[in-house]
């Protein structure tokens, strides 16, 4: 199994996080590792989205956990590798928030997901912080 962890924390609230996180197609204002984002539902488990990194092949992700203001999980299926990110809002005592991702991946192309995966979950996060501080 790989694994890794990234984490920052914010002003924002946990449930001015979530609305971020809820807003599936407008993870593009925040992650600039998305060209096209489409949900297929409403933010529940069971509903799947299809994601595109730029230049790269069109994907499918489940949200399987979803705890309203306070975490969700997705899952991946390629090629028999499973990628798990669970994204948690820890609130803070300051009434701001902690937001982490965590990822698991298992499977025959683990080792070379991982990094690809997450290399720029720092950034994605730190623009996600700022944008839900401008709220």
């Amino acid at each position: 199994m790989w694994a890794h962890e990234d984490s920052i924390e914010t002003t924002a609230t946990p449930a001015q996080v979530w609305k971020l996180f809820a807003d599936v197609e407008g993870w593009k204002k925040w992650n600039q590792g998305i060209d096209n984002i489409e949900i297929h539902g409403a933010f529940a488990v069971g509903t799947t989205f299809s994601m595109q990194p730029p230049g790269e092949d069109v994907f499918t992700t489940t949200l399987i956990d979803v705890k309203e203001n306070q975490s969700f999980t997705d899952e991946t299926i390629i090629d028999g590798t499973r990628i798990l990110v669970h994204h948690r809002i820890v609130p803070l005592a300051s009434g701001g928030s902690k937001v982490i991702y965590s990822t698991e991946i298992t499977g025959p192309a683990a080792a070379d997901f991982g990094p690809m995966v997450t290399a720029d979950f720092p950034e994605v996060l730190a623009a996600l912080k700022k944008l839900a501080e401008l709220k």
